[in-house]
């Protein structure tokens, strides 16, 4: 088994334990779902250019990441999915890329929010490790 499909098992076991998983659980497509989702991304991304504008970049960082996200939690959701785990979220839309059935949305693309290579985290310059930085360090600004 690939390690892309080791990852999405593991995933679907942790969304299988309990009420409140912390994984990944099949749903029926869900289009208003979907939407919803996209009404948040738009959400984060007026909070994003909000943030910036009034000097608080540190948290337009998170804002940005999170409008991003949520446009990654609705393409789940339009494909059958609920995810309570952004490595599960990843591993499900990168395999969703690469059989096709997202045709929008790239792998160099889902590569900026997250960085998909463990051995290169350390160096990223992706969406989620600028947040990081943000959200742990004593950073303000960009």
């Amino acid at each position: 088994m690939q390690q892309l499909e080791k990852q999405i098992s593991w995933c679907l076991k942790k969304g299988s334990e309990r009420k409140r998983h912390r994984g990944l659980k099949p749903i029926n497509p869900n289009a208003d779902l979907a939407n919803a989702h996209l009404k948040k991304a738009e959400h984060n991304f007026k909070a994003m250019a909000s943030f910036q504008k009034t000097g608080f970049s540190d948290w337009s960082v998170s804002a940005s990441f999170y409008c991003l996200y949520h446009c990654l939690l609705g393409i789940l959701a339009k494909h059958g999915y609920e995810s309570r785990n952004q490595v599960c979220t990843f591993a499900v839309v990168e395999e969703l890329i690469n059989k096709r059935k997202v045709v929008n949305l790239f792998l160099e693309d889902l590569k900026d929010i997250a960085d998909l290579d463990v051995s290169e985290q350390m160096e990223s310059s992706d969406i989620i490790s600028i947040r990081e930085d943000f959200q742990y360090s004593t950073k303000m600004a960009l």
